[in-house]
């Protein structure tokens, strides 16, 4: 292989990467979903808040990963379009983003102790859907189906295309970590007002996002029609 070849390669990792970072980060959000999950986990200590979101942060990377891998053979097995995923994912987004806005930042706060439940609950309901959502895996599956003929690859498992979903898909849970193992830490600077502030606004661009990702699957929809 020529270095010009490895060049060529390295350019389509970066404009992957970033194309997966870009459109995974506004409807993963990481900001907004460590307001959410802090009010959740606010009566556990740190260190089991630590090995929770350890286990949030690698059920994210296997979660996001696999949909971009095989999410559009599995739709595909089962019958169902990519437009049926976007505009269910969008419902259940904008619902989730409306609950959120209208809610009580504590209301879903629970009071559960046990480190073994707690750790129990890291798929779900922290990891899905509040973490990854069906907007995100939406979102990941149609990276998977376009991914290869937006960057003239011949599949997804091509190298180039696989590195990159790989590295991607690695910034945006880095990020995920970041955001909620230093959560509590950032509240003590924003306040109890400015945390409030930040889950709302959070949920209100969530509920957004889920309207954005509706309106694409009842275009595409529309398209198809055609």
């Amino acid at each position: 292989m020529s270095i010009h070849d490895i060049y060529d390669q390295i350019v389509l990792v970066l404009q992957a990467s970033i194309l997966v970072i870009a459109a995974l980060f506004p409807i993963v959000n990481p900001i907004g979903s460590a307001a959410v999950f802090l009010a959740m986990v606010d009566n556990i200590d740190v260190e089991l808040q630590r090995k929770l979101v350890n286990r949030i942060t690698m059920y994210s990377f296997f979660l996001l990963f696999l949909s971009m891998l095989c999410g559009g053979k599995i739709l595909s097995f089962f019958g169902i379009s990519l437009y049926s995923v976007q505009i269910g994912g969008g419902i259940i987004v904008a619902a989730n983003g409306w609950n959120l806005l209208t809610q009580d930042a504590k209301k879903d706060q629970g009071a559960i102790c046990n480190p073994e439940e707690v750790l129990n609950q890291a798929f779900y309901p922290y990891t899905l859907p509040i973490t990854v959502g069906p907007g995100s895996i939406s979102v990941a599956v149609a990276l998977g189906a376009h991914l290869p003929s937006q960057l003239n690859a011949k599949s997804f498992v091509s190298p180039g295309i696989l590195a990159a979903s790989i590295v991607g898909t690695l910034v945006i849970c880095g990020i995920v970590y970041i955001c909620y193992r230093w959560a509590r830490s950032a509240t003590l600077l924003l306040g109890k007002s400015g945390t409030t502030v930040l889950m709302r606004l959070s949920s209100f661009i969530s509920f957004c996002i889920g309207v954005q990702i509706l309106t694409s699957g009842i275009r595409s929809y529309i398209q198809s029609l055609h």
